[in-house]
């Protein structure tokens, strides 16, 4: 097998921690000696070893003199866990090649230079777009301190939302389905408007076997939420958090008798101002958010800069008429001013098609 084969498996591996590990990064690792795997591992959860003590722990012969394949650059300093450096240097591998550079500054190159200093030979970017792709989330929160921002929505091809009575169920099919509960079970938290709860009443849970419930973060400016709202009456599946800028305890008591968390977020232009809840989310280490909002939590959240990625889940159906459309708000006076996207990732599934784009610029915000 060739680097780029090892490396391939140590990517594969890496995916098993996805859910588990946030806010830290999914990665994988393989040992090879003398053209044998002789010890492979992954991050498993957060708190728990990193993926090359596991791929240590595994090895089934000496690691003196092999090579270590790792999706990310060991860590050098001392987190939940004593610096994955220290553990190579005392196994007595000699070579280690690296996908992606981890861009933490407690890290950021620091790991590579204490290895090369001891003579280990390292070789870098090893299938670098593959394992930068795993890590979205944690390379933009562990630089920006704030969480990465999927905004995901479904539509017709005429992009709707729903009927003009309403009616969104289902616009897309099991298989469009099934993915976006792997990404609940993907991201730390799932983020809606207070709109879209008192009209749909939702759970917002993973419903995929063996999945992760993320955290359900209601923006609601002035806790309009109803006591009986199932978000509000199954916080012991998963914990759920309203964002509002009343600042009455007596408002939230009946919220936090419930098993809700309550975070006071002051306003801006009548709403919440959604740049510092972002903070205030990052700093309780919610490194991402999968953004299900209606039409004007979309607009607000593009208006304030915090999306940094769109989902559309495109259906083959046309409801026209006056339905609802994705993005709703005031809209932008003149295409120049657009909401521009990046080069987007199309997959089948099923009859409908997920549209990915990165956001490249925003109206304001960071």
């Amino acid at each position: 097998m060739t680097d780029t084969e090892y490396m391939s498996l140590a990517v594969e591996l890496a995916k098993k921690g996805c859910g588990w590990v946030n806010p830290n990064p999914m990665v994988g690792a393989v040992i090879v000696k003398d053209g044998q795997i002789i010890g492979q591992g992954y991050h498993e959860k957060y708190g728990a070893l990193h993926a090359e003590r596991n791929a240590l722990a595994s090895c089934e012969s000496s690691p003196a003199g092999a090579t270590i394949y790792v999706t990310l650059e060991p860590c050098c300093h001392y987190g939940k866990t004593p610096p994955c450096t220290d553990a190579i240097l005392e196994s007595g591998i000699r070579r280690v090649v690296i996908g992606s550079r981890d861009p933490n500054p407690q890290v950021s190159g620091k790991g590579i230079a204490i290895l090369r200093s001891h003579g280990i030979e390292v070789t870098e970017n090893r299938l670098k777009d593959e394992c930068d792709a795993l890590n979205q989330s944690f390379f933009h929160y562990i630089q920006k301190g704030t969480p990465y921002v999927v905004m995901k929505y479904a539509m017709t091809l005429d992009g709707k939302i729903a009927t003009h009575q309403g009616k969104s169920q289902w616009i897309t099919g099991e298989a469009a389905r099934r993915r976006v509960h792997e990404d609940r079970h993907r991201y730390s938290a799932i983020m809606v408007g207070v709109g879209t709860v008192l009209a749909d009443d939702p759970f917002l849970t993973c419903r995929m076997e063996n999945g992760r419930n993320p955290l359900r973060i209601i923006c609601d400016t002035s806790l309009r939420t109803s006591l009986k709202a199932r978000l509000v009456t199954s916080t012991e599946i998963a914990g759920t958090l309203l964002a509002t800028a009343v600042t009455d305890r007596e408002k939230h008591r009946p919220y936090l008798e419930a098993g809700c968390d309550i975070a006071v977020i002051p306003e801006k232009d009548g709403r919440i101002d959604l740049n510092c809840l972002m903070r205030v989310l990052g700093e309780r280490k919610i490194d991402s958010i999968l953004l299900e909002g209606g039409g004007t939590l979309n607009w607000s959240a593009l208006q304030s800069g915090i999306v940094n990625r769109v989902q559309a889940y495109i259906a083959p159906k046309l409801f026209g008429g006056s339905a609802k459309t994705p993005v709703a708000g005031s809209g932008v006076d003149s295409p120049q001013e657009a909401f521009r996207l990046g080069k987007p990732t199309i997959t089948q599934l099923g009859e409908d098609i997920l549209w990915e784009s990165e956001v490249l610029a925003c109206s304001q915000g960071s």
